[in-house]
Order: structure tokens, then C-alpha cells, then sequence
């Protein structure tokens, strides 16, 4: 199994792999399922059962993580390859670069997969970069390299299956460019009409859209159909409501979880703090509530 350093963009890959809706969704409520113990910000996914490391805020830090662990996969004589995904914003940060040479140098089965929307935020990839967009780097890192249509499902499916391939059974790198388009702001504080034609936005997404285009190959194939699409929306919706009603009754992390998981042996400046807080919870009860939370050690 590959191992997958994501982005906030790449989820959809945790979900095909297994991750459940009440994973998901226990993790943006950040309560006691939460498998981050209520320490990131929402979306921040992550699953060591399915080989997905944590998403991070940091732009780009995980580009150089990928050949590192690849590194280690090819020392340790496992036929696994790292997967990292990322945009072309973060392939403008010294961490791609660093990640690209290294990855070339020690022959790291790694499969670096950008995700080219043109925009970096609101930036414009006019204003990141006067070359070939990000393919032609990877040529000049000596990587086998490959530029294709990111909004065609079968086009990105075969070129990532040939690279996987490459990765692993040839022990070298690969780099993917996928030129796509991002149909929606770059996030809910985004107000993309700023700095882009609305009406582009609009034309693209009804041409150009992945999620249509392949929703069309599969009517033509009279494998879909309209009514099977509004049964299936439905019961998605259903399913993640139902997600949601349950997370959010269910109490917060242990506060125990303030001070675990950093040493492999707590340090004594943090048993101090935590008989600190058990002392203060436990004098001034009516200031500092522990019902929202679950069982700690120093609970009543």
C-alpha cells in the first residue's frame, strides 16, 4: 500500500479508501472520536489504518516528508511507494524543490502529484512563474515527468497507475501535473469574483467540470441516470446529517490529551502542570466545568 501525504483538497481519496462518514465528521467536531484528540483545526484528516499521514496547515512541508518515507521503504526492501499531493502554489516554495532533488538523487519511489488550478489563492500562476507551468521542473530534476488534462477522471487514473508502477518497481520518482480549473473560491473567506471573471467561472464549470464530464461518460454508457443521481444525493445528505447530529452530542477530548503524545515519557514541567489543573478543577469546579468533556485521569 502506498503511503499518502494529502491536502485539504484530496479527502474524497480517505473516503474511497474506507475512511467513514463519522470519521470525518468526528474530526471537524473535534470530540472524544476524534482521532487528532481535538488538536487541529477541522478537515485536518488522518488515518494510520488506511497509511494517510495527518493534513497540515503548513504549505508545502509535505512535499519534502514524501521521499523521506520513500526512503525508507526502499531501505527497508518494502515494494511501497509515498504519494504526496499539492498545487502549484506550494510547488512555488523551497520545500518542492528540496523535496524534487532529493527524491532524484537517492532514487525515492515517490509519486509527487500537483494539482495546477492556476491560482495560488488569489494569486495567479502568470505571477508564480514565467516557464512551462511545474511539468518542466521535474525534467530538470531528471524525473520522469507527465502533464495531464486533471479534469479527465481516465486521463489522471492511467497516467497515476503508470507512475505508481514506475515508483515502485523501478525505485525512481515520478511527477504528476494535473491542469485543471478550480470551480469555487479558495475557501468560505475567499471571494474569488475579485480577482477572477465570474462568468468564466461559470462557463468552465458547466464545460469543463470532471464531476459532469464523467457523470455524462457513464449516462452514455447507460450506467447512471437522473433518477439514480437524486436517490444517490439524497442519501448521501441523509447520511451525513445523521453523522453530524451524532458527533456533535458526544463530549471533547480528555483533558488528559493536553499532555500526552509529545515525549515518550512525560517530563516533570508537565506533570506539573497537569496536577496544576487537576488542583484548580477540583477547587473552583463552578470557574472550570469538566461536563463537556470526557472521563480524565483526575476526574471525581
Amino acid at each position: 500500500m502506498s503511503f499518502r501525504r494529502l491536502e485539504y483538497r484530496e479527502s474524497y481519496m480517505l473516503l474511497y479508501r474506507g475512511f467513514s462518514i463519522d470519521e470525518f465528521v468526528n474530526q471537524c467536531f473535534s470530540n472524544d472520536l476524534d482521532y487528532g484528540k481535538g488538536r487541529q483545526m477541522p478537515i485536518h484528516y488522518g488515518s494510520k489504518r488506511l497509511s494517510f499521514q495527518t493534513i497540515s496547515s503548513c504549505l508545502s512541508n509535505q512535499i519534502p516528508q514524501a521521499p523521506g518515507a520513500a526512503y525508507a521503504f526502499k531501505l527497508s526492501g518494502q515494494d511501497r511507494c509515498s504519494f504526496c499531493f499539492f498545487g502549484d502554489g506550494a510547488a512555488s516554495e523551497g520545500d518542492f524543490h528540496a523535496a524534487l532533488n532529493m527524491a532524484a538523487t537517492l532514487g525515492c519511489p515517490t509519486i509527487f502529484f500537483c494539482r495546477n488550478n492556476g491560482f495560488a489563492i488569489s494569486t495567479p500562476s502568470s505571477e508564480q512563474y514565467k516557464g512551462d507551468g511545474i511539468a518542466s521542473r521535474g525534467v530538470g530534476y531528471g524525473i520522469d515527468t507527465i502533464r495531464v488534462d486533471g479534469n479527465d477522471v481516465w486521463a489522471v487514473y492511467n497516467a497515476t497507475k503508470a507512475a505508481r508502477e514506475i515508483a515502485v518497481n523501478e525505485k525512481r520518482p515520478v511527477l504528476i501535473e494535473s491542469i485543471t480549473y478550480r470551480f469555487g473560491h479558495h475557501s468560505t473567506s475567499d471571494d474569488s469574483s475579485k480577482y477572477r471573471d465570474h462568468k468564466e467561472m461559470e462557463e468552465l464549470s458547466k464545460l469543463n467540470n470532471p464531476i459532469l464530464r464523467f457523470r455524462r461518460y457513464l449516462e452514455e454508457k447507460r450506467w447512471w441516470n437522473q433518477e439514480q443521481e437524486d436517490a444517490w444525493l439524497n442519501q448521501v445528505k441523509q447520511s451525513v446529517l445523521n453523522s453530524v447530529v451524532t458527533a456533535e452530542k458526544r463530549k471533547k477530548p480528555s483533558l488528559d490529551h493536553l499532555f500526552t503524545d509529545v515525549y515518550d515519557e512525560m517530563p516533570s514541567n508537565l506533570i506539573q502542570q497537569k496536577q496544576e489543573l487537576a488542583r484548580l478543577i477540583k477547587e473552583y469546579p463552578e470557574y472550570h466545568s469538566t461536563d463537556s468533556f470526557a472521563p480524565s485521569s483526575h476526574s471525581p
